[in-house]
């Protein structure tokens, strides 16, 4: 079992930058690979980015590449979404979720353990 807990989403202007936060406890936190996820208002849940549990590779969907960078610190068992360049359209629950000794994925499904979701708006 993992527990997930996000945090740092808030308002911010376009063009602005947040840096999202998602505390990890209980098991080892270095067997895990970490995902973000998004889901605007009457949108289905989307990939963002995640890093492998060696935190060596990385993987974006197109939508935030070259603005979005995970990267995670295994002493303070945390990982982090950093996002500059913010847009509008970037406005929705951001998601941390966890899966065990496997590879980044696309797939909602595919991931066993979530947080409970931080807010970030980003107004024009």
């Amino acid at each position: 079992q993992v527990q997930l807990v996000e945090s740092g989403g808030g308002l911010v202007q376009a063009g602005g930058s947040l840096r999202l936060s998602c505390a990890a406890s209980g098991r080892s936190f270095s067997t895990y690979t970490m995902a973000w996820f998004r889901q605007a208002p009457g949108k289905e849940r989307e990939f963002v980015g995640g890093i492998t549990w060696r935190g060596s590779s990385t993987y974006y969907a197109d939508s935030v590449k070259g603005r979005f960078t995970c990267s995670r610190d295994g002493a303070k068992n945390t990982v982090y979404l950093q996002m500059n360049g913010l847009k509008p359209e970037d406005t929705a629950v951001y998601y941390c979720a966890a899966r065990f000794l496997a590879a980044i994925t696309e797939i909602r499904d595919d991931y066993n353990y979530w947080g409970q979701g931080t807010q970030v708006t980003v107004s024009s």
